[in-house]
């Protein structure tokens, strides 16, 4: 039985949003759909697996000397600096100016229930590595991620260096937790990808210390020092657990 226009519609959408064609607002827009309907999301994992295969197999080929110089005088000299920013780069923007806007400062989980947060977050990850990139700062140096952070958030995460336990970090991103940006740091296991999201905490937000699974992904949660901690990943739950406990082994060394 072919598909509904509706259904083409949607499947197009998906393809646009894995290219990086997408406004903010859009791409949220299919994220959301993608969650709601397993089919959308086996067609953008379908479609990022064979993404993966040609960078994998097909050689990149180089441009014929002069063709930028070419391409500039044929448009005016308009220079790459003047492109119009990514739609990660426009969200970004959005996001600080709706903290300035209204005084933000970090979301306090306290009152969300847990199940929740670890649906958002799992989101993010989800969303993360459907991108382009699955970060927004690209650093394997913990003193360029973290200053990276000002500016941006009321307060920087700190941030570990696990690059000898075989968990080195890549880089981090602002996720969104309800209408709040929130710091999230990503590490690299093998290959498998982590995320980091700290937030303050509540003295009464519940702990939960046990890896449970949440679409399909690993999440450990832990509160340190007034700090909640979400580890997600499709990493084992054990491997996830260790990784968890070298992190905060690590930030009580700092």
């Amino acid at each position: 039985m072919a598909r509904s226009t509706t259904d083409d519609n949607s499947v197009l959408l998906v393809h646009a949003y894995l290219d990086g064609e997408l406004d903010p607002a859009n791409a949220l827009g299919v994220t959301q759909q993608m969650g709601k309907e397993p089919a959308l999301l086996a067609e953008a994992e379908s479609v990022k697996a064979l993404q993966q295969l040609i960078h994998e197999r097909l050689p990149r080929e180089e441009a014929p000397p002069g063709l930028r110089a070419r391409i500039e005088t044929s448009v005016g000299g308009l220079r790459r600096q003047h492109a119009q920013p990514s739609w990660r780069a426009l969200a970004a923007s959005i996001i600080l100016t709706a903290m300035v806007a209204s005084s933000s400062t970090w979301f306090v989980v306290g009152s969300e229930p847990t199940i929740m947060v670890a649906d958002s977050l799992v989101s993010d990850h989800i969303r993360a590595l459907m991108a382009p990139e699955p970060v927004d700062v690209a650093s394997l140096d913990r003193h360029t991620v973290k200053p990276w952070f000002n500016g941006r958030l009321p307060e920087s995460p700190r941030v570990v260096d696990l690059t000898k336990q075989d968990f080195p970090l890549i880089g981090g991103r602002i996720d969104v937790l309800g209408q709040t940006p929130v710091p999230t740091l990503v590490y690299r296991h093998a290959k498998h990808l982590i995320s980091l999201t700290a937030m303050p905490a509540e003295s009464n937000f519940k702990v939960d210390r046990a890896p449970r699974t949440v679409k399909g992904y690993n999440v450990v949660h832990w509160i340190e020092n007034g700090v909640s901690y979400w580890a997600i990943s499709d990493l084992a739950p054990k491997e996830l657990e260790d990784f968890a406990q070298l992190v905060r082994t690590s930030l009580t060394e700092l």
